[in-house]
């Protein structure tokens, strides 16, 4: 059913599921539940429910089905592409999560933690940290966004070369489908073929097939021993090669892997001069490797000569002790604040295959200088799984409005040379509402049809997050 086709939220709606689940968990709209954080899109709803048990979500689905009023499940609220914020249609529920923000449990012989959705990701990291274990999904907004939302959009962050995206760091879920039907399947198991994977089916859909409320989370041995360099390369080829050399040394051992440029680090002392650059070249390249033992670190610095020897890089810096590895850290996790202070143009989040990546950034900002020669590129990321942050901006001394008639020609050009190359136009961020029409344009047309038929039959009146990832 589509978005406007639904009902708008009412005062008997909000009265019924105010004696489901308690009158004090539903709450007047407030700005924090119905802007972006970039503050480009307004949402609307007729009140903000704050239930703290799957049973509260399930009579909540319940009550929104029968009366055909949509519901926008809102995590941390920390999305980029619009999935939390319903701007127009018929007025909705959003549904937060906040409220189920326990660790059920940590299972220390199993590795595994259940973890309400509502836990913010810097606490679940934490917990794990305080049972001697390691959860490893990182990402710059872990103070505020909730495991749920990361589940949710399968969030990636900068150790998916080694771990994976959230999607292989859970093992199961507890889900609410538009219904109120509850998915109860918080299991522990490495091997389950017992039909459908409904987990990996959920995780992913942005809110739009059911509402995921616990999981049950991959926990991983704390390395005892970590190493990080900064390194100049040439060129994004030679980072590559860096890439490639130093998996053939240390394996799995390589946890990160950041391609910085230059532009990048112009824009840091443009506008947040207190961050330090230790190095500044056109290329640089920020690595991580972890282990169990002090050969990690001694293979590290072994393979860090041996690719300076052969050319792959030029200059090295490795972080003497955690305070320096911090320094390191900042100014990669500094960037996207420079970007914002600037002010984008067109921002996109691609991925590649990995041969693919330099002949684009070279062949794509060719094309956008001949566009206009006063735009200025930013392309950075996590180059070790394909996934860059591929930015335009204005010249220097000029707005971002300034381009507003070539802002749709920048993304054709750029989501075209994507597609051209067989990435992504979205690689981490999902589609949300911002994206729904890309998704349409290039998405595979038996793809979007088997997309459509499992949103219909999980979601017959359309009630969950409507409008967002897919039209039906």
């Amino acid at each position: 059913m589509p978005a406007d086709k639904l009902n708008p939220a009412g005062l008997d709606l909000l009265d019924a599921i105010g004696q489901a689940i308690g009158t004090a968990k539903v709450r007047p709209s407030t700005p924090e539940y119905i802007t972006d954080p970039r503050g480009l899109r307004q949402g609307q709803a007729a009140a903000v429910l704050f239930p703290d048990t799957v049973e509260d979500v399930s009579a909540i689905l319940k009550l929104a089905n029968a009366a055909r009023v949509g519901v926008v499940p809102f995590s941390g609220g920390t999305g980029l592409v619009g999935g939390q914020i319903k701007p127009e249609g018929s007025l909705p529920l959003v549904l937060s999560l906040q409220k189920m923000n326990k660790v059920r449990d940590i299972d220390m012989r199993g590795n595994v933690m259940v973890a309400e959705a509502g836990v913010i990701l810097d606490d679940v990291r934490a917990a794990a940290d305080r049972s001697d274990r390691l959860f490893p999904l990182s990402l710059a907004s872990g103070g505020s966004c909730r495991i749920g939302g990361n589940l949710a959009t399968n969030a990636g962050g900068v150790q998916v070369l080694r771990y994976g995206n959230a999607r292989d760091l859970c093992l199961g879920i507890e889900a609410v489908l538009a219904d109120g039907t509850i998915i109860h399947n918080l299991k522990r198991l490495r091997k389950d073929n017992t039909g459908y994977d409904l987990r990996n089916l959920l995780i992913g859909s942005e809110g739009t097939l059911g509402v995921i409320t616990a999981a049950s989370l991959k926990l991983f041995p704390k390395p005892s021993v970590t190493a990080t360099a900064l390194v100049g390369v040439a060129s994004p080829s030679a980072a590559l090669d860096f890439l490639n050399h130093m998996r053939d040394r240390l394996g799995d051992a390589v946890a990160a892997f950041e391609l910085i440029h230059g532009q990048g680090l112009e824009f840091l002392r443009e506008k947040m001069p207190q961050v330090s650059l230790p190095l500044s070249t056109d290329w640089l390249v920020l690595v991580e490797v972890s282990g169990g033992n002090v050969i990690v670190a001694d293979s590290f610095e072994t393979a860090l000569v041996e690719a300076f020897e052969n050319k792959m890089i030029s200059e090295t810096l490795i972080a003497a002790n955690e305070s320096q590895r911090r320094v390191f850290w900042t100014l990669r996790e500094s960037i996207p604040l420079a970007n914002r202070r600037i002010g984008y143009v067109s921002a996109h989040d691609v991925s590649l295959p990995l041969n693919n990546i330099p002949p684009f950034l070279s062949e794509t900002t060719a094309a956008i200088a001949a566009l206009d020669s006063t735009l200025r590129v930013n392309a950075f990321g996590h180059l070790g799984d394909g996934n860059l942050h591929f930015n335009v901006f204005p010249g220097k001394g000029r707005k971002a409005d300034d381009y507003d008639d070539l802002r749709r020609r920048l993304v054709r050009l750029i989501h075209d040379r994507i597609d051209k190359m067989g990435g992504s136009f979205s690689a981490e961020h999902g589609i949300g509402r911002a994206k729904v029409a890309e998704l349409l344009r290039y998405g595979d047309p038996g793809r979007l049809t088997a997309m459509r038929a499992i949103k219909h039959a999980l979601d017959p009146n359309g009630i969950l997050n409507p409008g967002a990832v897919i039209e039906v």
